[in-house]
């Protein structure tokens, strides 16, 4: 179980950086908005779906193993802000550092999981 929870960490650190790369290099670089059903709806629907199989997951192991510095509260409340990204990034009216403010949050719960299930 826990090595399938390692992995899906793995690639929602991957998915979280990927959206910050998508708000830094082409979101706030186009003209026009993104469009909904070509490109924010299947990157969207990507990340929640990880999200909502990860989620839950990570909040027993984080019961059962109670590491140091992470708290179930934080897995919800990381998941639910990988949910929002999955959709800000692609709104060009979202300020820098809210986003960027977001995505530090989520990937310092994402990694402290991933460290600390080592």
């Amino acid at each position: 179980m826990s090595n399938h929870l390692y992995h899906m960490t793995i690639q929602l650190i991957e998915d979280i950086e990927e959206a910050f790369d998508i708000f830094k290099n082409q979101t706030k670089q186009r003209e026009d908005e993104a469009d909904f059903y070509t490109e924010v709806k299947p990157f969207a629907d990507r990340i929640h779906t990880r999200v909502s199989e990860w989620e839950p997951a990570a909040r027993d192991w984080v019961i059962a193993n109670k590491p140091k510095y992470l708290y179930p509260i934080q897995i919800k409340t990381a998941a639910e802000n990988i949910g929002y990204l999955g959709v800000y990034v692609f709104q060009k009216k979202m300020k820098d550092k809210r986003i960027t403010e977001m995505v530090k949050s989520v990937l310092y719960v994402l990694n402290q999981l991933k460290d600390q299930m080592k």
